[in-house]
């Protein structure tokens, strides 16, 4: 089973992610770029614990795993670690965006419900990237969590049966969707969004729709609000939605209402297409950024009134001032050196150790998936 290390006694709730690590490799123009760490649970992880919150997490590698990591996955002998290939082209088209080709070379075994610990937990994420986690394993976690936040590229991805390429299927064909009132909050690319319906699921739960270098924009029954985004210069969107992810459940954790906690995803989202791959953030970032939480929260009346199973859609005074302080703790940490380099430290092997130039040059978007039938 997965060993976990010892947190620190914490008032914070207690999460379970569920999504497989995987070996990614980056190619621009057909040239192998970088191989990094990949799936959504590690983005997230290195979020959390950052931010210091306590969490079980449920993840299958094969093998061949190559990575030194806080949480231990479960290893499957028999298996190999989940690989994607992700093909980019330097073309830019008219609105700015360039196109990605995700193929899924390689799967590790599912994740099932059997594999989820009988713990109740405040909060889960349902995180996976190459269709590891079953119906089984999302019901089961809306059984044993409070609440449950699912990106919805766990459950609407499937793989071409000759070369493995990602596409999308309407979440209504997935098999997850007599799920979705369960679901405390979906989280799509603006891409993905084109899949879900949005007008209809937002009716069930809160639907958060990430736009890139627009921001974000969150969705749900009686209402909808666009969140700023954060200049950033990227260098690989890879992970981006991911990071996203984590900074808002993050702030949702901490007690932020959902325009901040939004924020704070755009925050770390912009962080990460910086760098290649996983990306390498600083703690006196984390230090910072705790900080500013925490006067958030003391400034925020009504979030502090409310029960912790309600969330807060309302925009409270100084949430510009929020934005403001988030957009300088980039400016006054060596991260902000760091951006735009090539990282790489995190990887097995380097590859053109030399190359310091944007993979994805003056692109801020997360990129765009080709569908078999031929949407993006």
């Amino acid at each position: 089973m997965v060993r976990e290390r010892r947190h620190p006694q914490s008032s914070t709730r207690r999460g379970l992610i569920v999504g497989n690590y995987c070996h990614d490799v980056l190619m621009r123009d057909g040239v192998v770029v970088a191989e990094t760490l990949g799936g959504a649970a590690s983005f997230i992880s290195a979020v959390l614990d950052g931010l210091s919150i306590p969490y079980n997490l449920i993840a299958k590698v094969g093998k061949d795993f190559a990575y030194a990591i806080n949480h231990s996955p479960i290893v499957i002998p028999t298996s190999m670690t989940t690989l994607f290939h992700a093909y980019f082209d330097s073309e830019i088209d008219t609105d700015g965006h360039q196109d990605r080709v995700l193929k899924r070379v390689c799967a590790c075994d599912p994740i099932k419900a059997s594999d989820l610990p009988e713990t109740r937990f405040d909060f889960g994420m349902a995180v996976g990237v190459g269709g590891e986690i079953l119906p089984e394993a999302l019901e089961r976690m809306v059984g044993i969590c409070t609440v449950v936040f699912v990106d919805v590229q766990a459950l609407i991805r499937e793989f071409d049966v000759v070369d493995g390429t990602v596409k999308l299927v309407e979440l209504k064909e997935s098999g997850f969707f007599h799920l979705l009132p369960r679901i405390g909050v979906l989280k799509a690319s603006a891409d993905e969004a084109l899949f879900i319906d949005v007008e209809v699921v937002r009716k069930w739960c809160c639907v958060v729709v990430t736009h890139g270098k627009d921001g974000c924009k969150v969705y749900w029954k009686d209402g909808e609000m666009q969140i700023s985004p954060f200049a950033a210069n990227q260098v690989d969107p890879t992970g981006a939605g991911d990071s996203f992810l984590g900074g808002f459940v993050a702030g949702l954790v901490h007690g932020l209402a959902v325009p901040d906690a939004a924020l704070l995803g755009n925050f770390f989202g912009s962080l990460t297409v910086g760098q290649v791959g996983l990306p390498k953030l600083d703690l006196k970032l984390f230090q910072i950024v705790n900080d500013e939480m925490q006067k958030r929260k003391m400034q925020d009346t009504v979030c502090n009134e409310r029960r912790d199973s309600e969330l807060n859609f309302w925009k409270q005074p100084g949430h510009e001032q929020f934005h403001t302080s988030l957009s300088a703790a980039k400016v006054i940490t060596p991260h902000h050196i760091q951006e735009c380099e090539w990282n790489l430290t995190s990887s097995p092997r380097m590859i053109e150790q030399g190359m310091k130039t944007n993979l994805l040059i003056n692109s801020v978007h997360e990129g765009p998936i080709q569908s078999a039938d031929g949407k993006p």
